[in-house]
């Protein structure tokens, strides 16, 4: 017999126009029965029915990050950590520390630096890392992920020398003698990125067991995860044994888009706990490694307009190739150039289809909803264009108020559209928000407090940056709900809380539309409940 629980003693916000306020809501097993005030939906049970107080919480759909490396996070929760060092000098130390803990054939994952910060904003070489590390081979990802600092004896265990070819999509920086600096930048460092990606940084379903538990402590009830085919083997294993508790929508890396055509994978394959979703692309690399594909070059840096990590035409062919097998696409696109290009290959697979039933239109009526990553720096004109493409912006708010000191630099002389969340609403685009974690922190209130306020974490600056592209509390817990099950096909079993719907929702402490924004982000999750079942509660609240 399926459980029944009746949830009482809440606010529920349903976003359901037909019902938008609840104070109690009945499921049955994994699907919500009845919404409206308790003594008025027991009549829908059928049988013994188990009552949860929530204390007088509010209770939102379970959020759903359109955007995460889980397994990364997961990877990196033991791993190295520097991203707060401001100095080179300080993430040496770092990396000395925790060399020291290690065995000395230990490789040093993790890290997360990022130069900009430092007191004196240089990239670091090899050299000081071999140092630190102790003989131990290091390769350590940049805190956005695009650029790996080496060491010596990481590039030799990948064969990496003075006479390797820059490959493309990607550089190996090199000294004034033509030796490499063990700055990698893109597809440079790929190799190491699979070392980063293998058994030697650990079992991976014991780590995304803990990732999850730290996941759903705040108000996950879903996931997109972007990451290799390693984790969709250990989230298929987790989810064999019964141990998985975040349901998730699986990319495809564009390495293994041959293979998924040829075992028959689609978007939108598997069921409500592990299905197939697009493939991933990209497009250019990042801000903060000046390497995301700008229209203008980088003050100070001639010549540099950032790198195209896949050449157009090498882009177009790969969009019509998933499409036509059934599988949407995930472009990963950052500057304006970039993004230009990828609504450009979108563009020309929507008026040349191959079939009109795996194309995207604005009103959504059709199987396949292609995506842009990012979509961080457009250009004006390209707002309204993505829109009418019915392409979804899959967005991360914290990367806005983290990147606010560079993109007020970098990009000041730009014309540009820069996380223009209110601009691509008010164009008709449905928004998917999520963390890109590990890169920021996965914790949805997070981004939610972003998007309304367009402040970082210390609420500056006064304001807003760019305040006219702020959202409010509802649009921005859409953002977190409503849009990525739009944007994964879920929309008829997922953001919203109504019978049919699946009993995914998490409980906060207070009301985010009551108190100031500039609380938003210090919101306490009481507890997640995903298919009905208690996943997560906070004894303390």
């Amino acid at each position: 017999m399926l459980v029944q629980r009746l949830f009482v003693n809440a606010t529920f916000y349903t976003q359901w126009p037909q019902q938008p306020i609840a104070t109690a809501l009945l499921t049955r097993g994994e699907r919500i029965v009845a919404l409206g005030a308790a003594e008025e939906i027991r009549a829908h049970a059928t049988g013994p029915v188990e009552t949860v107080d929530l204390g007088g919480a509010f209770v939102s759909p379970g959020f759903n990050d359109a955007h995460i490396h889980a397994a990364e996070y997961a990877r990196e929760i033991t791993a190295l950590d520097i991203r707060e060092s401001r100095s080179l000098e300080e993430a040496l130390a770092g990396v000395s520390s925790y060399a020291s803990s290690l065995p000395a054939d230990a490789w040093i994952f993790g890290g997360r630096w990022d130069y900009n910060t430092w007191t004196v904003p240089t990239q670091p070489d090899r050299y000081v890392l071999d140092h630190a590390s102790g003989g131990r081979p290091a390769a350590l990802p940049s805190i956005d992920g695009h650029t790996i600092w080496a060491n010596s004896a990481a590039l030799a265990a990948v064969g990496i020398t003075r006479d390797t070819p820059d490959p493309v999509g990607g550089e190996i920086v090199r000294d004034a003698q033509g030796e490499p600096t063990g700055i990698l930048r893109e597809t440079a460092g790929d190799s190491l990125a699979a070392i980063m990606n293998s058994p030697a940084a650990g079992d991976l379903g014991q780590q995304l067991k803990e990732g999850q538990k730290r996941l759903l402590a705040t108000g996950l009830t879903s996931i997109h995860c972007f990451d290799g085919e390693d984790a969709r083997a250990a989230y298929r294993k987790l989810y064999d044994d019964g141990a998985l508790h975040l349901r998730v929508h699986k990319s495809i890396p564009v390495t293994s888009l041959d293979l998924a055509i040829d075992e028959g994978r689609a978007t939108g394959h598997g069921d409500h706990w592990l299905s197939t979703g697009p493939v991933k692309l990209f497009s250019d690399g990042a801000l903060g490694s000046h390497t995301c594909h700008m229209n203008q070059e980088f003050p100070g840096e001639n010549g540099n307009t950032g790198i195209e990590v896949i050449p157009f035409a090498e882009l177009s062919a790969l969009v019509r190739k998933a499409a036509s097998a059934g599988i949407g696409v995930a472009t990963h696109a950052i500057g304006d150039r970039a993004n230009q290009l990828v609504l450009d290959a979108y563009q020309e697979l929507f008026e040349n289809p191959l079939d009109p039933n795996l194309n995207a239109v604005s009103n959504g009526a059709t199987q396949l909803r292609h995506r842009i990553e990012h979509t961080q720096h457009l250009r004006p004109q390209d707002v309204a264009r993505l829109a009418s493409l019915g392409v979804v912006p899959s967005m991360q708010p914290t990367h806005c108020t983290t990147d606010i000191p560079l993109a007020s630099t970098l990009l000041a002389d730009h014309d540009l559209a820069s996380y223009a969340w209110r601009s691509l609403t008010d164009a008709g685009a449905v928004l998917a928000f999520g963390s890109d974690a590990p890169i920021e922190a996965p914790d949805p209130l997070y981004g939610i407090h972003a998007a309304v306020t367009r402040q970082n974490k210390d609420n500056a600056p006064d304001g807003g940056w760019q305040p006219r592209e702020r959202l409010s509390v509802a649009e921005a817990i859409a953002g977190f709900t409503t849009g990525p099950a739009y944007a994964s096909g879920e929309e008829a079993i997922k953001g919203r809380l109504r019978p049919g719907m699946l009993a995914d929702f998490v409980a906060l402490e207070h009301n985010p539309f009551d108190i100031n924004p500039s609380q938003l982000r210090h919101l306490k999750v009481k507890a997640t409940i995903v298919g009905g079942d208690i996943k997560y509660w906070n004894e303390s609240l």
